[in-house]
């Protein structure tokens, strides 16, 4: 048995993981060799809340406690992710899994917990992020919404569900930045964002398609409910307030339509694009839904 002990002892201090063991009190007693080199802090610095209080960013600390004593005092399994501070200062995301357990007689003893240092695989998944976003307002870029819409209109045709784009730009958006400058151009361009947000669901599709000119897919949605929401857009649009510039007057115009026999998502989108222009050529600040008419 004390062999047995021996080796366990061995594996854990030299497990690529972060190991930390707690008593009944919640509080940390034991650190594995790999904890303490990753914080560069002796076992005494880091005992009991140590860890925590140097440790943890600042912005996780609330949350970190607050996952780890609720699952302690209900003695379940738990994992959390939380930045903690490297021995060069550096702060890594940290993969964090606890677990109770108990001594020889079924007693409750303490957690012991497990940690993996993720930060590699989270800047990985910042940067996909980063590649599908427009770098001023947020939204999915033009490709990225290419790729979402591709799939989307092969599962309506299989499935026969309707497929709605709405696309729309701002009207006299040159005269506003050659009026106001950039800097207002790029907040109306951030009010839209939020305003649209404010009236399509979580699961449709809103990119900016290039300079101002904003384009939203509508899964399930057929041409009466796209124009409902095409002009609610519109409504919120027309009441942003700029207060850098209280005077300044927003309006878009808007282009609908629905995937009928369309080949292809480029299809529908152009179709989109050429009733957004029937809209601006009627002189703007409206909703135009496509027709043959226009082709």
């Amino acid at each position: 048995m004390g062999l047995e002990l021996e080796q366990y002892k061995l594996i854990v201090e030299n497990t690529p993981n972060l190991i930390w063991v707690s008593g009944v009190d919640a509080k940390c007693y034991y650190f594995n060799q790999t904890w303490l080199e990753f914080r560069g802090r002796s076992l005494g610095e880091e005992y009991g809340n140590g860890w925590f209080e140097d440790g943890v960013h600042p912005d996780d600390k609330e949350k970190c406690m607050e996952i780890y004593l609720n699952n302690f005092n209900k003695k379940q399994r738990f994992n959390m992710v939380y930045r903690l501070q490297r021995s060069d200062g550096e702060y890594r995301w940290i993969d964090d899994t606890g677990a109770p357990f108990y001594d020889q007689a079924g007693k409750f003893a303490g957690f012991v917990g497990s940690c993996v240092d993720i930060t590699e695989r989270i800047r990985g998944q910042q940067y996909k992020e980063r590649a599908t976003r427009d770098g001023l307002i947020g939204i999915f870029n033009r490709q990225y919404f290419f790729d979402l819409m591709q799939e989307e209109y092969y599962k309506s045709i299989e499935n026969q569900n309707p497929l709605s784009v709405i696309m729309f730009d701002v009207d006299k958006f040159k005269e506003i930045n050659d009026n106001y400058g950039h800097l207002i151009g790029d907040q109306v361009l951030q009010k839209i964002t939020e305003a649209v947000n404010e009236v399509i669901r979580n699961f449709d599709f809103f990119a900016r398609y290039g300079g101002d000119e904003f384009v939203v897919g509508l899964p399930g949605t057929d041409i009466m409910a796209a124009n409902k929401v095409a002009l609610r857009i519109l409504d919120n649009i027309e009441n942003i307030k700029i207060e850098e510039a209280a005077e300044l007057k927003i309006a878009c115009s808007i282009g609908t339509v629905t995937l009928k026999k369309e080949k292809n998502i480029e299809e529908l989108i152009d179709k989109a694009d050429k009733a957004l222009y029937k809209c601006k050529n009627n002189g703007g600040n409206c909703v135009v839904s496509f027709n043959h008419e226009f082709a």
